[in-house]
C-alpha cells in the first residue's frame, strides 16, 4: 500500500459521499426497470413453499443474504442462511426437496455458489438467482433470475460491492414485503415473532395486562368525603375513582385536584367528593393496547385512567409509570 498522507478536505469528503449516495439511490431507482413476471413468479414460488427459503451467497452477497433471509423469518416466511462456503463443505444437508434457494453473486460465476447447483438440482429444489449478470452460469441453472441490473459500483475503482448490495438488500425486501401482503400478516402475527421486543410489547400488550385492580384501587362512591379520598389515595397509587353502587364512574380525583383543595382551604375533609371530583375523566376500554393508554395519557398529560368494561364499570386503573416499566415507550 502506498504511504498514506494526512490531511482533511471536509468539502472533498461531504463531496464523496454525497457522489456515493446519488449512486446508490440510482441503482435502487433502476431496480425498477428491470422488474418483471420473474420478480411475480419468484413471489409465487416462495408463497407456495412448503419447506423454507434458503438464502445462500459469499462474501458481502452472503452478508446481504443473512439480512434477506432475517426478513423472511421476522414477516412469515421459514428461511435459513446458508453460506456458500460451508454449503460445500457439508452444511448443504439442511436443503431438502420442499426448500426454495434463494442465490445471491453480482457476478452469477461465484465458484462456491457453482458446485452448489449440480446438487440443489439433483435435490430437485427450485432455485431464484439475484444477480448484476444474467448471463451468468449462475443465470442458467436457476429456475427465475432476478436481474438488479447493476453496472457499476459505488467503489471509484468499481471493486467493493456497494450499489450491488444495496440493490441485493432493496429487493430481498420487496420479496419479503410481497410475501407478507400475499399472507395477509398481519400486526399481531408481526408482535408474535417478535414478543421480547419493543414493537413487539406495543401490539401484543393490553391494558389489562398492566393494569391494577381490586383492592389496590383507590375507590370511593359519590357519599363520601374527601376525608374518606384522602385516605384511598394515601394508601393506593394514583387517582381516587369516585363510583355508582354500579361501578360506573361517576368521576375522579387527583393528586392536582387535592393539592388545589388544600390550596383554596385546610378544613376540606368534610367536603363531598361529588364536589372535587373531575366528572369527565378520560377513561379507556378494557382490551384497548397499552401503547394506546400511554398514547392517550401523553395527549391529556394524565398519568393515570380508569379502565372500563363492554357496560362502562370500573374494573381498573392503568397507570403511566407501569406502562414505562413493561418497556413499551
Amino acid at each position: 500500500m502506498s504511504e498514506k498522507k494526512e490531511t482533511w478536505d471536509p468539502k472533498a469528503v461531504l463531496e464523496t459521499a454525497r457522489r456515493v449516495i446519488d449512486m446508490e439511490a440510482r441503482a435502487v431507482e433502476n431496480l425498477k426497470r428491470y422488474l418483471d413476471e420473474n420478480f411475480a413468479r419468484a413471489v409465487n414460488l416462495i408463497y407456495n413453499c412448503r419447506g423454507r427459503v434458503i438464502v445462500t451467497g459469499l462474501g458481502k452477497s452472503g452478508a446481504i443474504g443473512r439480512k434477506i433471509a432475517a426478513t423472511f423469518a421476522s414477516t412469515g416466511t421459514a428461511s435459513y442462511f446458508l453460506h456458500a462456503a460451508e454449503g460445500v463443505h457439508g452444511d448443504l444437508g439442511i436443503v431438502n426437496r420442499e426448500d426454495v434457494v434463494v442465490c445471491l453473486s453480482k457476478s452469477g460465476n461465484t465458484d462456491e455458489l457453482f458446485h452448489l447447483l449440480p446438487v440443489f438440482q439433483r435435490i430437485g429444489v427450485p432455485i431464484i438467482a439475484i444477480t448484476a449478470n444474467p448471463e451468468s452460469a449462475l443465470a442458467r441453472h436457476s429456475d427465475v433470475v432476478l436481474n438488479i441490473g447493476v453496472k457499476e459500483e459505488a467503489c471509484p475503482h468499481d471493486l467493493a460491492p456497494t450499489s450491488s448490495t444495496t440493490a441485493m438488500l432493496v429487493l430481498g425486501d420487496a420479496l419479503a414485503i410481497a410475501l407478507l401482503e400475499k399472507r395477509n400478516f398481519t400486526r399481531e402475527d408481526f408482535a408474535f415473532l417478535h414478543p421480547a421486543g419493543t414493537l413487539g410489547r406495543r401490539l401484543l400488550l393490553k391494558v389489562d395486562d398492566l393494569m391494577e385492580t381490586g383492592d389496590r384501587v383507590a375507590v370511593v362512591p359519590r357519599e363520601a368525603t374527601m376525608k374518606e379520598a384522602v385516605l384511598q389515595m394515601a394508601s393506593k397509587r394514583g387517582i381516587c375513582v369516585v363510583v355508582s353502587p354500579e361501578q360506573k364512574i361517576l368521576g375522579v380525583i387527583t393528586t392536582g385536584d387535592l393539592n388545589r383543595l388544600v390550596e383554596r382551604t385546610e378544613q376540606f375533609f368534610h367536603i363531598p367528593v361529588i364536589d372535587v371530583m373531575n366528572p369527565n375523566p378520560k377513561v379507556i376500554r378494557t382490551g384497548t393496547l397499552a401503547y394506546t393508554a400511554y398514547k392517550k395519557m401523553e395527549h391529556y398529560r394524565i398519568i393515570a385512567m380508569p379502565v372500563i368494561n363492554e357496560q362502562e364499570q370500573l374494573i381498573g386503573v392503568i397507570h403511566l409509570h407501569d406502562i414505562m416499566r413493561a418497556g413499551i415507550v
